[in-house]
């Protein structure tokens, strides 16, 4: 049995102990977007999370000051597990600048982004922004490093066209590209059964490269 007093073995424990922390944190977390999902966000009271997470309401709190403060991280990591899902789609070997974006686009207009569940506690969170500060900041900070996201793919693709946008260029090209994102992407949670696979992917590719004024190329079509 390792010492007490050993350097190494203390490490260890303090790791275990983080991750362990960590993990619960999250479950809290999943346990809160569970509850809002059921019960809407008044119904998801710090007593039903911890009946669905399987702990005391006390132990809640060892984690979060308080219900604002679990539902802000609640949201945050719901924008933030939709950007990164999209931001997967960025590693595709050999492909070009316009290829990663069109599967950057793809990506957010398919599952598991397109999916009924997940507009539902998006739409409820975002009901309370205005009058939640905890929650309209979470909003605005998903916002921008979505749209940041946006602006750095737009950069590399109208790079290889040659073409030097400057900032309040790729800002405008990112707010228009956001915004029909998240038009398609709404209706995809809303009625999905009305489109066909890979039928908003292709209208979403098609809007966006008119708004980046990038000419039709056969090759890319295909692909």
């Amino acid at each position: 049995m390792p010492d007490a007093a050993d350097p190494a073995a203390m490490t260890a424990r303090r790791k275990f102990r983080r991750e362990g922390e960590e993990r619960r944190r999250q479950d809290l977390i999943e346990a809160t977007l569970d509850s809002v999902a059921e019960h809407g966000l008044q119904g998801a009271s710090l007593r039903t999370i911890a009946l669905r997470a399987g702990v005391t309401a006390g132990l809640i709190r060892h984690y979060f000051p308080g219900k604002e403060e679990l539902l802000q991280e609640a949201y945050t990591a719901l924008v933030g597990r939709m950007t990164e899902q999209a931001k997967a789609a960025l590693a595709v070997e050999d492909a070009s600048p316009r290829q990663r974006l069109a599967a950057f686009v793809a990506a957010n207009l398919n599952a598991p982004i397109v999916d009924a569940r997940v507009f539902s506690l998006w739409a409820t969170f975002l009901g309370r922004a205005n009058a939640d500060p905890t929650l309209a900041r979470a909003h605005r900070e998903g916002y921008l490093g979505f749209r940041n996201e946006v602006e750095a793919v737009v950069a590399e693709v109208l790079a290889a066209e040659r073409r030097k946008p400057d900032e309040s260029e790729l800002r405008r090209h990112a707010i228009a590209i956001n915004a029909i994102i998240d038009g398609l992407w709404i209706e995809g949670c809303l009625a999905a059964e009305m489109f066909s696979p890979g039928e908003l992917a292709a209208i979403g590719i098609k809007a966006i490269e008119a708004e980046l004024g990038l000419a039709p190329e056969k090759q890319f079509r295909e692909t």
